[in-house]
């Protein structure tokens, strides 16, 4: 795909009211389990994490309680690393593999650090397989005060009530064809613009923070990324989707000025990743193996590096 696609909703050159986005609701539907595929596994963990409901969607607070995992052996004196997945509810990987990490490795670091791991921040966009939540707002551009996002603010409120700073942040993510297919599309038509770049790299790459991008932090995740899957290449302008590389598989964003989960907070070591899981050379469990990867090649770097 290289050209603007026609959107079935609203009219073109004209931005989505509110009976557009009711529209673009009513076309939703729940494709698979939250409680299967999420709490289960969530609720398997209470015996190595404190779990703490931080609150509920309001489309159905029943259905969409919003959980985090907890070290039971908190303590202020220790280095806090936050894990989210699922802002974007349809990036599987992201959910899994964060909860991959807690259930088979957060043990092996709880002696230095504190863990905070939210699975699945946007569980309604989990059963749907959607970037955006039910009112057409992408959480992961709404991580600023009083955002319209109750999956956003949900978390941020969470964590400002612990009163604690973050020294590391890992926001897990996918990058899917279903984003030119669907996600692209829906945008330019909800805010009527034109998108000029379609490219979706084939292969594994880090989105560091444009103030504090820790280049080196962000390598030895890459190098670590390695021994599980392949890192997408740069295109023929040295860039990925649309900006430039800074180094093998690494590309920076103004976190903050953009909303994005990974600007919610000061912590000095931050990066966001993008598995491509449609790739004919990947599985799904070398998706969530390689979100895994990403943890415990930072963790691990943090460890070693003699400036922290």
């Amino acid at each position: 795909m290289n050209k603007q696609q026609a959107y079935p909703i609203g009219k073109q050159g004209k931005p989505w009211g509110n009976e557009e986005k009711q529209q673009w609701f009513a076309l939703q539907s729940v494709k698979r389990s939250y409680y299967d595929e999420v709490i289960t596994k969530i609720n398997a963990l209470k015996s190595d994490f404190e779990i703490q409901q931080y609150g509920a969607l309001p489309i159905d607070e029943q259905r969409y309680p919003l959980f985090i995992l907890k070290s039971k052996t908190f303590d202020h004196a220790k280095k806090t690393v936050l894990v989210t997945g699922g802002v974007h509810g349809y990036e599987t990987s992201g959910v899994q593999g964060a909860l991959l990490f807690a259930k088979e490795h957060a043990h092996r670091y709880e002696s230095a650090f504190n863990f905070l791991v939210a699975p699945c921040l946007s569980p309604w966009g989990y059963e749907t397989i959607n970037r955006w939540n039910p009112n057409a707002i992408d959480p992961n551009r709404s991580f600023y005060k009083n955002s319209p996002a109750e999956e956003s603010a949900a978390l941020i409120s969470y964590l400002s009530s612990l009163k604690v700073s973050l020294f590391a942040h890992f926001d897990l993510h996918e990058t899917t064809d279903s984003d030119n297919a669907e996600f692209r599309p829906a945008l330019a038509a909800r805010d009527a613009t034109v998108h000029d770049n379609w490219n979706i790299p084939d292969g594994f790459y880090l989105v560091g923070n444009t103030l504090e991008p820790q280049a080196d932090f962000q390598k030895a995740i890459i190098e670590n990324v390695k021994k599980v899957t392949h890192i997408a290449a740069a295109d023929e302008n040295s860039q990925l989707i649309g900006s430039p590389v800074t180094q093998p598989g690494v590309i920076n964003y103004s976190a903050r000025e953009y909303g994005l989960c990974m600007g919610l907070s000061d912590a000095k070591f931050v990066t966001t990743t993008e598995v491509y899981p449609d790739s004919p050379k990947v599985s799904s469990q070398q998706c969530n193996l390689a979100q895994v990867a990403v943890i415990t090649g930072g963790l691990d770097y943090i460890l070693t590096d003699e400036t922290v």
